[in-house]
């Protein structure tokens, strides 16, 4: 276990910029942000960002089909993209486009060291190009049937159901997506990243700890099968930054998505000063930097990236934290295919907390997909929350502020249960470090479990006037059970943990488990959360 104070840099992928942040999102935003709050509550220096990956066919399409310029769809979205995470409580430090001046630099500055490090080749290659639209096709905007398990509707670079990665050449019978027509194939010049180079550094990288098991799995695979050299330039017309020195080419857009990592980091910097951006970039940081991500891009992050930090001279990251996709009654999430719900959507009809508590629930440190299902959903909330946790306080703080003008008593009823919740405080914080979330929900409802029944044997509404000083102590006793479990679960369920401490009149803070909430005065218990009623089913299309 960490005991040291830490420096850490934490980042998620980069939603699109061209449609809204849906539920599929916000789940990688979520897990992330728990594990960010839990490193802030151990009071270590932690800086939380993302943004807006603005380049790319797609956003210039858009915005040609809306009537409007790119730049200004991408400042729309963007905007939309910070209210809806706003709206989940993400805490993010910076959120930041990669159409910046800082993304611009620095791209140009790691492409420039990839040519003096002679890692560019030109080569002549055949594009699938759409005649009807005067395009050459991104992969994204060709499908076909994958020449691997032979799917159906695959996209061009790689198939959603075997996870196998290729050329779009490779695809059997090609579709552009764009006018629905055949592709015709056409000669042109490209730039290539020399990926094979790095071919034996990657495999010591990837042992190093910084992946977990199913990963590391994955991407051996890859690495066994060959590192192909990478494309990365586009023909224009192309939304995105030139590049210097070549005719109507264009940065791919997966060069300059991770690079908008050290661009947002690089943005924060200039409006903080006080952060050292080489402290957290330089070749040997002793910083650390996490980036999660869904299963999809496992191939970016695992090899192409690291290699490209490793050639440009800058560090890599400490751990690549996996997760797999969202689906709902069995199907993914996916703008493309229509299957989605938007944050916007879902705030309309729920709480933010009880999504961050419901993914929570099914999050670990694996990359098995999350099933949503509404019925479960809305019953763990109710059971959980309301039932169990908000009961809990309730129940507990009425007798306090009917008897005892709301003081808490100056000692405790049971102090080896008391002290077991502590116990617990030390596998809590190791399932948290671990992003073993699920875990955490488990032992907190059996932490509820056992202050309920606790309450429920000692019978405080039976107790006669004669046994006051028992019945204060068995109620302050219940208060302080909630107030643990309140702090274990302050990541996960930020809007009621800001709630408990108006009501309770203190901080949650993780130094504070140890020593009971004694002689100290609480408000009058008002409403913390409020049960989902189920009718709310039938509203929803899901």
């Amino acid at each position: 276990m960490h005991s040291k104070y830490r420096k850490i840099l934490v980042t998620c992928a980069l939603p699109y910029a061209n449609g809204p942040i849906h539920i599929g999102h916000m789940l990688e935003h979520i897990q992330a942000d728990i594990w960010v709050r839990y490193q802030r509550m151990r009071n270590h220096e932690v800086w939380f960002i993302s943004s807006d990956d603005a380049h790319g066919t797609a956003i210039m399409l858009k915005s040609e089909k809306l009537g409007i310029k790119p730049v200004q769809l991408i400042k729309k979205i963007r905007e939309e993209h910070i209210i809806d995470f706003s709206k989940f409580n993400i805490s993010h430090d910076n959120y930041h486009s990669t159409h910046c001046r800082e993304n611009f630099f620095l791209l140009r500055k790691i492409f420039s060291s990839l040519v003096k490090n002679k890692l560019i080749d030109e080569k002549k290659i055949s594009q699938f190009y759409d005649n009807v639209k005067k395009i050459f096709l991104p992969d994204r905007f060709i499908k076909g049937i994958c020449p691997f398990c032979y799917a159906k509707n695959q996209n061009g670079d790689n198939c959603e159901v075997c996870g196998s990665i290729y050329e779009p050449t490779d695809l059997i019978d090609p579709l552009s997506v764009i006018s629905n027509t055949t592709p015709i194939l056409k000669n042109t010049t490209h730039l290539y990243f020399n990926l094979p180079v790095f071919t034996k550094m990657l495999k010591i990288w990837i042992k190093s700890g910084v992946l977990e098991k199913s990963v590391i799995k994955k991407t051996e695979e890859w690495l066994k099968s060959g590192l192909k050299s990478w494309g990365i330039s586009r023909d224009g017309p192309y939304f995105g930054f030139k590049i210097p020195k070549f005719f109507n080419k264009y940065f791919y857009v997966w060069l300059d998505a991770p690079i908008g990592y050290i661009s947002a980091f690089k943005n924060l910097c200039n409006k903080n000063k006080k952060i050292n951006f080489s402290e957290f970039w330089k070749k040997d940081s002793e910083c650390e930097l996490y980036h999660f991500i869904g299963k999809d891009i496992i191939y970016f992050h695992t090899l192409f990236w690291p290699a490209i930090l490793e050639a440009a001279s800058f560090r890599k990251p400490n751990g690549i934290f996996v997760h797999g996709h969202l689906t709902i009654n069995g199907l993914k999430l996916s703008k493309s295919r229509g299957i989605l719900i938007t944050a916007s959507d879902w705030i309309k009809n729920f709480d933010s907390d009880s999504l961050r508590y419901y993914y929570a629930s099914k999050l670990n440190n694996n990359i098995h997909d999350i099933e949503i299902n509404l019925q479960d959903f809305i019953q763990k909330i109710n059971t959980d929350i309301v039932n169990k946790l908000v009961n809990l306080a309730s129940r507990s703080s009425s007798f306090i502020h009917k008897f005892f003008d709301s003081y808490l008593s100056s000692s405790l009823d049971n102090l080896d249960l008391y002290n077991h919740f502590v116990d617990i405080s030390t596998k809590i914080s190791n399932f948290f470090e671990n992003r073993e979330f699920s875990a955490i929900i488990r032992e907190c409802v059996k932490l509820l479990d056992l202050a309920n029944q606790y309450i429920n044997k000692q019978q405080p509404w039976k107790i006669k006037k004669e046994n006051f000083n028992k019945l204060h102590m068995i109620c302050t006793m219940g208060i302080n059970l909630f107030r643990l479990v309140m702090i274990f679960l302050k990541p996960i369920i930020p809007d009621l943990a800001r709630k408990t401490e108006f009501f309770l009149l203190i901080n949650l803070t993780w130094e504070s488990i140890k020593k009971p909430l004694l002689s100290h005065k609480i408000k009058k218990f008002s409403k913390l959360y409020n049960r989902i009623n189920t009718d709310i089913i039938e509203k929803l299309s899901i």
